[in-house]
């Protein structure tokens, strides 16, 4: 119901005990995205000043041109190192954090009344230290990290859009302003079933637990009938809120993948009908930066869509 205050509780209960290593992926994930700008905002300065006049020259010299791209390799080598370091950084991170709160639910669940247990069902208490958890993880390790490289990737790349063309930009923007729209109304159906399906997995291993524990007396008044009924329909609840939350999950990959595609030919078609032109002082290196930042844009909101 309050996504952001479990988020801000999610973070300081990471935070309070992973201080450094939370700022040191910060540097890292920073580092990583400056890289890759930078690596790509080289593109217009590779292909307009050595390329080109290479191109019409006779004798070309080629070591200016070599030293150009070893300098773009440097970047891009800068960029991976930094997103190795903050990935192996975040497991150890996520590993820990969840192993401190499983330590801290085993340690509260041994001061409850036994009135507690008699009223939860065994299974679902043990869904929450295997399925709920392990969802915790996949949010710390993967969701929180690409969430905000994702934010800082959409600064930058827009950043840098903006100085290398404002009409494609706003060309951009439009298309990006689409995905989101789509993404959010996607999004909306797909977060209602995962909630409904993570209680649906704990209603199922209570009642499997319950079942075989109390085999005895399962078999003893004949409920084998009944109990299997009532499986198959806790069951097929199961499968159908998990077939829904996996369906618009995954339509979510493939139509924003074509959103940007269809964005990435609107801007080639545009841009290079202005560099043709020679509007608005765009040049070919500027366009073909222009368009793998494009590509950089769009990425970064697919992917947080996904998470």
């Amino acid at each position: 119901e309050n996504p952001g205050k479990m988020l801000g509780r999610l973070m300081g209960y990471i935070f309070k005990n992973y201080r450094i290593h939370i700022i040191v992926v910060v540097i890292g994930i920073v580092v990583s995205v400056l890289a890759n700008v930078q690596g790509t905002m080289f593109m217009k300065t590779l292909i307009d000043q050595y390329i080109m006049p290479m191109l019409q020259s006779e004798t070309p010299d080629f070591h200016p041109l070599a030293m150009a791209i070893l300098r773009v390799a440097c970047f891009y080598a800068i960029g991976v190192a930094c997103t190795y370091t903050y990935n192996r950084l975040m497991i150890y991170v996520s590993q820990g954090t969840l192993r401190n709160l499983r330590n801290e639910m085993f340690e509260r669940m041994e001061t409850l009344p036994v009135k507690y247990f008699d009223t939860h069902a065994h299974g679902d208490i043990m869904s929450i230290y295997t399925n709920d958890i392990d969802t915790l993880r996949q949010m710390i390790s993967q969701s929180i990290p690409q969430v905000f490289s994702s934010f800082i990737t959409v600064v930058g790349t827009l950043g840098s859009m903006l100085v290398l063309s404002v009409p494609l930009t706003a060309v951009s923007l439009i298309m990006v302003a689409l995905m989101m729209f789509v993404t959010g109304k996607v999004a909306g159906l797909s977060g209602k079933y995962f909630v409904k399906q993570q209680k649906n997995i704990g209603k199922v291993n209570g009642y499997i637990e319950e079942m075989v524990e109390g085999q005895k007396v399962v078999k003893v008044f004949c409920h084998e009938d009944k109990s299997l009924e009532e499986f198959k329909a806790l069951n097929d609840e199961l499968c159908d809120s998990a077939y829904n939350a996996n369906k618009f999950a995954n339509l979510m990959g493939p139509i924003n993948a074509q959103l940007g595609n269809l964005s990435y030919v609107v801007c080639a078609i545009v841009g290079g009908a202005m560099a043709l032109g020679g509007f608005a002082g765009l040049t070919l290196g500027k366009l073909a930066s222009f368009l793998t930042f494009n590509k950089s844009f769009n990425m970064p909101i697919s992917q947080v869509s996904q998470q």
